[in-house]
């Protein structure tokens, strides 16, 4: 990657199941970005319900609550010239659409992975819990997931490596001249 990178504010969101690969894509996103020198800020869905989101529950009032409070960040930061990468389950369609309406230059990225693989690299043993009925709320289980009707970005990690899914977000961001190179 050449010095010549060059970025928008803009607000990347990987949206998926639990497992599916949103944390490593958006780690590796990160890295490319830093190496670049890209101002750049990563909003982890795990970490903004312990800072920012602590006390909120898991029904859909309560995650629709969180999905907006890091859409209201994510606002803030992109529309002051910084990269925003959020990776968050946010399960319910109408959430996202709700954040994508308010935040200028928002790509939506569908992390994409079947149950079935999902529970082979479940290392915690949780969707075998969830199936046999011993989780509550599990997105994609129990609690409904509502995958994008059509995300910026559909990746399958089952089916593409990590360079070949980090790829497509980083063509599609040139593409639509979020950054360049």
């Amino acid at each position: 990657m050449s010095s010549t990178f060059t970025h928008q504010g803009f607000t990347l969101w990987l949206t998926g199941m639990s497992g599916a690969g949103k944390s490593t894509i958006s780690d590796e996103l990160m890295a490319r970005f830093r190496a670049v020198s890209a101002k750049v800020e990563l909003l982890d869905g795990d970490v903004v319900r312990t800072n920012l989101s602590q006390g909120l529950g898991f029904s859909r009032e309560d995650r629709d609550t969180n999905i907006r409070r890091i859409g209201f960040v994510a606002e803030l930061l992109s529309r002051n010239g910084i990269i925003v990468v959020v990776a968050a389950i946010s399960p319910y369609r109408a959430a996202r659409e709700e954040v994508r309406a308010r935040v200028t230059n928002f790509v939506e990225v569908h992390v994409d992975c079947p149950i079935e693989v999902l529970a082979q690299r479940d290392v915690k043993g949780l969707y075998k819990k969830a199936l046999a009925g011993e989780v509550g709320n599990f997105t994609g289980i129990s609690d409904p997931y509502e995958p994008p009707v059509n995300p910026d970005v559909h990746v399958r990690t089952d089916l593409e490596t990590l360079d070949e899914s980090v790829g497509k977000v980083w063509s599609e961001l040139i593409r639509r001249g979020l950054i360049s190179q």
